[in-house]
């Protein structure tokens, strides 16, 4: 199933969203109601608490009082670090209970507030992010919460920033305007990218693309190549022994197809093998291509690979598994590196990039990628011995 994050500043509108998408279908998991289920009257959560924090905890009808409990609870970081360990697990264990009796082909919806603060965006295939301007959101809470301006403030200031989520969010809801705006965002989210997401990552089939099209370079390029890199990390485990964000779009100001290239280091071709369905069941299929373009010189079997690509339709991504220390291996990060550091090797590649996108013009899929390296191809095999040569002089 497709496992979404989703999240946003207080006020921001997130409830709203959640409550869209549950209309389109989706299975919500709430983190919020989640973690006042497991501590209701007469749970084992409630009963675990009140043994470790006492009865006064307790309010008049038998439930919990959560201002005392806040107030024992907050008072030292021991006292934190008993709460946590009595809730956490009871949220954990509930939520992979409903997580687990959603469909096999459902959208699961996972609404957690600190997202973005507890580092969960690996955890799930997409975060999507409510924002709303700060003035907005502080109105919403006022008019409809009853919270005072000094309050909200607070409260907001207290929250991952606006640019923090933003470097987390995979997409991108902007609900600074009236209540009618958010829905067709919501809307087209579902349609345009969710369900086709959904279906690619049920049949392991990567996204289809368009043209082969240059770019200029977009700055969030990084930090959505880290994105992928802490899924892809989460699903290698131990087995990778780095991964790095190569090609063009590793390279600052560089124009570039919008394709984001990762490569995952592995000590052999059967660790690469090996990781081919938790790539898979992370929403990176496998592709076809087995082996790099062999240089002169070297040994042909050294430069084979595998490859997996992103099943997201919203997001282009190659993913090279390569064995380290193999031709292949080095050179993508040498060349990247050069690219980094030398402004004629951006100018020549350019030049060659600008050649292979004439040559794919008017075609799409696997015709247009292969047209682009029918040009990019033989220049990689001229410049293959000079590269290694500037790494060697580079030191």
């Amino acid at each position: 199933m497709l496992r979404i994050g989703l999240t946003g500043g207080m006020g921001a509108g997130k409830s709203t969203v959640a409550r869209l998408l549950v209309e389109r279908g989706a299975v919500l998991v709430d983190s919020d109601a989640i973690a006042r289920e497991v501590v209701a009257p007469g749970t084992p959560g409630l009963a675990a608490l009140v043994e470790a924090f006492g009865a006064d905890i307790l309010a008049a009808d038998g439930s919990l009082d959560r201002p005392a409990l806040a107030a024992k609870a907050f008072a030292t970081d021991e006292a934190r670090g008993t709460l946590n360990s009595i809730t956490h697990p009871l949220v954990g264990a509930r939520t992979t209970e409903i997580i687990a009796a959603a469909p096999a082909d459902g959208i699961v919806v996972q609404d957690v507030p600190l997202l973005v603060e507890n580092g969960l965006g690996a955890m799930t295939n997409l975060v999507v992010v409510v924002e709303a301007a700060l003035e907005t959101r502080v109105h919403r809470l006022e008019e409809f919460r009853g919270i005072a301006r000094e309050d909200a403030l607070a409260r907001i200031s207290a929250q991952a920033t606006d640019e923090q989520r933003r470097a987390a969010a995979d997409v991108l809801l902007d609900n600074s305007g009236a209540p009618e705006d958010l829905a067709p965002q919501v809307h087209a989210l579902w349609d345009e990218r969710l369900v086709p997401f959904e279906h690619n990552l049920r049949t392991r089939t990567r996204a289809e693309r368009g043209a082969v099209r240059l770019v200029e370079a977009d700055p969030s390029w990084p930090a959505q190549a880290q994105r992928i890199i802490a899924r892809l990390a989460l699903a290698c485990g131990a087995a990778a022994l780095r991964i790095d964000h190569i090609g063009s779009t590793a390279v600052p100001g560089f124009p570039a197809k919008d394709v984001i290239d990762v490569q995952i280091t592995v000590a052999d071709l059967e660790t690469a093998d090996g990781l081919r369905d938790a790539l898979q069941d992370a929403g990176f299929p496998r592709g076809p291509y087995l082996t790099d373009d062999p240089k002169a010189g070297t040994d042909p079997a050294s430069w084979a690979k595998r490859i997996h690509l992103n099943a997201d339709p919203g997001r282009a991504a190659n993913i090279h598994v390569r064995v380290e220390g193999w031709p292949g291996q080095r050179f993508a990060l040498i060349f990247r590196d050069w690219l980094r550091a030398e402004p004629a090797a951006r100018e020549e590649y350019l030049a060659v990039k600008r050649k292979a996108e004439a040559n794919a013009a008017g075609l799409t899929g696997t015709a247009a990628i292969d047209a682009y390296l029918e040009v990019k191809t033989p220049w990689f095999d001229e410049i293959y011995a000079r590269v290694l040569a500037w790494a060697e002089q580079a030191g």
